[in-house]
């Protein structure tokens, strides 16, 4: 079987986002794919888009009917337990939630980013958060990622979510 990997699309769609956050993302979904033993089963895509708090409302207005900003949103277009290849869907950023959030929990921005991509790409790949069970799941998948990223487990000062 040949070896694929995910071509990675980045928009930045606002200049705030600093240009070395793009070159992290390579390393980042690698990591993912690696610590989670997934491979890929053909050519494979995935689109993220940093852009602002306007442009992300708008996105989560039409697609969630929720009127406000949120960090990440996430839109797979592959099944969960399907074959990764394709177009594996798309992740958008606001840069002053997740500046505001990285500031507010004391934490380096590019950990911060780093968490809410394998958070999304993890929705990509079928995760959730809906169900106490699934958000355990999701949890100690991002934990196992983080910790290979050297970057502090997220969830260690929290108690009861």
């Amino acid at each position: 079987m040949a070896d694929y990997s995910i071509e990675i699309d980045v928009l930045r769609n606002d200049e705030r986002w600093p240009e070395h956050v793009s070159d992290a993302v390579d390393k980042i979904i690698a990591t993912v794919m690696r610590t989670l033993e997934l491979e890929v089963e053909g050519p494979a895509e995935l689109s993220l888009l940093l852009t602002n708090d306007e442009e992300q409302q708008k996105l989560n207005e039409s697609w969630r009917a929720k009127d406000k900003s949120t960090n990440v949103l996430s839109f797979p277009q592959i099944e969960p337990d399907e074959a990764i290849e394709g177009m594996l869907g798309d992740i958008s950023f606001a840069y002053e939630t997740v500046y505001a959030e990285a500031e507010a929990e004391q934490k380096p921005f590019d950990h911060h980013f780093a968490h809410l991509l394998v958070h999304g790409f993890l929705h990509i790949l079928g995760y959730d958060h809906l169900t106490d069970d699934d958000a355990e799941h999701m949890e100690a998948a991002e934990r196992k990622i983080l910790a290979r990223l050297d970057i502090a487990d997220p969830y260690a000062d929290i108690v009861d979510h």
